[in-house]
């Protein structure tokens, strides 16, 4: 009889493509990924891993078995959906991955609610990019994954998984108190910032492909002179005088004395949604927890109009 944690170790090699990433995707160590490989392998009776370079790469039949492992794998989640569904109650754990943002802006009222209206339902919660978060949750990794895109460039969302709207996050500019710009009333277009620098989140990610994108598009060769992950620390380096950069609103918090925020006249928005597998579409923790999050996205979108 095949051991199913074994399988699920195998799967995470053949996607992960090496034990590191396989030890990272289970939150295990990777001497752990390497012992449940040996017995899988004892229990087959043939070696399944073989040495490449400084790695290890599937056999043929470690590819053979991998697959099979997916398909157990996939029906094993199925079976527990159904049956999760059919007692009706959200309990167990649920895997939840999030941008920064939406840890502070969606997740601590999302959470709260949750442990609330169900005490038997342990949400675990990481700071993920979106593309990390989404991929997570097409292997397995995740539950849940909090992600985003533009108004004028969306994120691709793999077809495994179902996705649900849960707001519109406006976005501002942010400029020094110093800056020409600083004391208009009205609405600002991205074009007046032309001979601006720029302040940027790292390169690869989806949002500073967003912010080279649509700056191109109004015509401005970005000048970005200055890379940073977190909001918080790039207005510290508007407030400096080091540049501007577009701030969305959602879980903003205070804004430094001396940065000004404004709102950009032909209105920069993100999309904000949850993504999750298909397969897992009657859990009901899965419904429950995006019940939640909507109910909040709709408190925040509420207090914006009020």
């Amino acid at each position: 009889m095949l051991n199913l944690e074994r399988l699920r170790t195998l799967d995470a090699l053949a996607r992960h493509g090496s034990v590191g990433g396989a030890a990272e995707g289970l939150h295990v160590t990777t001497s752990a990924v390497s012992q449940q490989m040996a017995k899988l392998e004892r229990e087959v009776g043939q070696p399944l891993l073989a040495k490449h370079g400084r790695g290890v790469r599937l056999t043929e039949a470690g590819r053979l078995l991998a697959d099979h492992a997916a398909r157990i794998i996939s029906q094993v989640e199925l079976a527990q959906a159904d049956v999760e569904a059919q007692r009706g109650c959200a309990v167990g754990e649920l895997r939840i991955g999030a941008f920064p943002t939406a840890m502070r802006g969606l997740l601590p009222a999302t959470l709260t609610s949750l442990r609330a209206e169900h005490p038997e339902l342990r949400a675990r919660v990481r700071e993920m990019e979106p593309e990390e978060s989404m991929a997570a949750v097409v292997r397995g990794d995740l539950d849940l994954a909090l992600a985003i895109d533009w108004h004028n460039k969306r994120m691709p969302v793999p077809a495994e998984l179902v996705r649900a709207h849960l707001l519109d996050d406006a976005a501002d500019v942010a400029v020094p108190a110093g800056h020409p710009l600083a004391g208009r009333t009205e609405g600002v277009s991205l074009r007046e910032f032309a001979e601006d620098e720029w302040i940027s989140w790292n390169e690869g990610q989806f949002c500073h492909e967003w912010l080279v994108f649509t700056l191109r598009g109004t015509g401005i060769e970005p000048r970005i002179t200055h890379i940073a992950e977190e909001h918080h620390t790039q207005l510290a380096f508007v407030e400096a005088g080091l540049g501007v950069c577009v701030t969305p609103r959602l879980g903003r918090g205070p804004v430094p004395h001396g940065v000004r925020l404004l709102p950009v006249c032909d209105t920069v928005r993100r999309h904000v949604y949850v993504v999750w597998r298909a397969d897992a579409d009657r859990r009901p923790s899965i419904r429950a927890a995006v019940a939640a999050l909507q109910a909040t996205a709709a408190a925040i979108e509420g207090g914006e109009g009020a």
